[in-house]
C-alpha cells in the first residue's frame, strides 16, 4: 500500500507502454488499461508490479470498473495518465457524423471520464493527471478536423481541471506530442511525409517513445511538485514552425 500506482490507458503499445516500463523502472506498479485485450496479455505478461485491465475508457461504467479494480489491487492511486486515443484522418468532406464521435469519445469523453472517476483517489494522494494531446491540438493541420479538434478540447480541459482541482492538490498536465517514431507511423508515413517532417522539425527527426514517457513521468512525479495547467510540446519544435506540411495533402 505504500508503493505509489499510476493508471495509464491506451498501455499496450507505444507511449502508454513506454510511460508504463519506465513507471515501473522508477519502483511505481501500473495499472495498464487498454481495450484491445491480446495486446494488452501480451504486454502486461511480460511486466511485473502491472495489472491488466482490459476496458473502454469511453464506457462510463468501464471506466467506474477501472477505478474499482485499481483500487482492490493496489489501494491508492497517485496519477493518472489519460493516454488512450483515436486517430482516423482524411477531408472535412470525408469526416461524417459517425467518425466525428468515435474520434471524440475516446480522445476527448474517455479523457474527461477518466480524470472525474480518479479524482477522490488523487485527493487522498494529492497525485497528479497527465493528459497526451498532440500537435495538432495546438495548431491546426491538414486531414484533422475530429482529431485536432478534439486534442485542443483536450488542452482546453486539462487547463479547466487544474483551475478547479488544484485546491485539493492535483496538480493536472498536458503534453502534447509531436511527430513519434512508432511501428504505425513508420508503417504509414511515406518517404514523402517523413522527409517533410524532418524538414519541418527544428532537430530534423522523430521523437521517440521514451522521450514522451520522459516527460510524462516527470509531471507526474513530486519533481514537478509547482507545475500545473501546462501544455508541453514534446515535438523538437515542431509546434514553431507549423504543423501543415503540403506532403500531407496527397
Amino acid at each position: 500500500m505504500d508503493q505509489k500506482c499510476a493508471i495509464v490507458t491506451g498501455a499496450a503499445r507505444g507511449i502508454g507502454l513506454a510511460t508504463t516500463d519506465l513507471f515501473v523502472e522508477k519502483g511505481w506498479r501500473v495499472a495498464m488499461v487498454d481495450r484491445d485485450a491480446p495486446a494488452l496479455q501480451d504486454a502486461s505478461a511480460a511486466r511485473d508490479n502491472v495489472l491488466a485491465v482490459t476496458r473502454d475508457i469511453s464506457n462510463p461504467q468501464d471506466v467506474d470498473a477501472i477505478l474499482r479494480e485499481t483500487d482492490a489491487w493496489a489501494g491508492r492511486v497517485d496519477a493518472l495518465v489519460n493516454n488512450a486515443g483515436v486517430a482516423e484522418f482524411g477531408p472535412i468532406q470525408d469526416c461524417d457524423f459517425e467518425m466525428w464521435r468515435r474520434v471524440m469519445a475516446t480522445n476527448l469523453d474517455g479523457t474527461f471520464l477518466c480524470t472525474q472517476a480518479a479524482t477522490e483517489a488523487l485527493k487522498k494522494s494529492r497525485g497528479a493527471v497527465v493528459n497526451i494531446a498532440s500537435i495538432s491540438g495546438l495548431r491546426a493541420s491538414t486531414l484533422r478536423v475530429a482529431y485536432g479538434t478534439s486534442k485542443a478540447a483536450v488542452v482546453h480541459l486539462t487547463k479547466q481541471h487544474a483551475a478547479e482541482l488544484g485546491e485539493f492538490g492535483i496538480r493536472v498536465n498536458c503534453v502534447a506530442p509531436g511527430p513519434v517514431k512508432t511501428k504505425l507511423s513508420m508503417a504509414v508515413h511515406t518517404p514523402e511525409i517523413i522527409a517533410a517532417y524532418h524538414d519541418a522539425i527544428p532537430l530534423n527527426r522523430y521523437g521517440s517513445e521514451r522521450e514522451l514517457a520522459e516527460v510524462i513521468v516527470f509531471l507526474a512525479s513530486e519533481a514537478a511538485s509547482y507545475v500545473t495547467g501546462q501544455v508541453v510540446s514534446v515535438d523538437g519544435g515542431f509546434e514553431t514552425t507549423g504543423v501543415g506540411l503540403p506532403a500531407l495533402r496527397d
